[in-house]
């Protein structure tokens, strides 16, 4: 048993350290974009301005996963940025570059999910102390 629950610490943890990088590396991709990010969000329509409201936005969501307290929220804020990046790229027939988005949203639904396990333990632990 104790090899499983060790394995799930060290999956949860590199869940967690990877999207934090992931969001980190796709903020500062977007607040300083190279010249084909900025063309990709014109030829999508975008404000001139959008990139950097997503590039703050991933920042602010790097910082919530980082924390266990605010974990699930950062991971739910998450999942509405990958979620909307999916459905730009899907809008638009760029079906090759949705794999990335993809495969974050399953990061993060199980990010929610190790998460969700935790509240829950903790919840029950407050209930068996009373």
């Amino acid at each position: 048993m104790h090899i499983a629950t060790d394995t799930l610490k060290i999956l949860k943890f590199v869940t967690v350290w990877a999207l934090v990088i992931f969001f980190i590396a796709g903020s500062i991709g977007n607040i300083f974009p190279p010249d084909n990010v900025q063309a990709d969000y014109e030829r999508w329509g975008y404000p001139d301005w959008f990139h950097y409201v997503t590039g703050a936005l991933e920042f602010i969501v790097a910082i919530l996963i980082v924390r266990p307290a605010t974990r699930l929220i950062g991971s739910a804020m998450g999942c509405l940025i990958m979620g909307a990046a999916f459905g730009t790229l899907l809008f638009h027939g760029e079906y090759s570059h949705a794999a990335a988005p993809t495969v974050i949203l399953l990061l993060l639904f199980g990010c929610i999910g190790f998460t969700t396990k935790d509240v829950r333990r903790n919840m029950n632990r407050g209930r068996s102390a009373s």
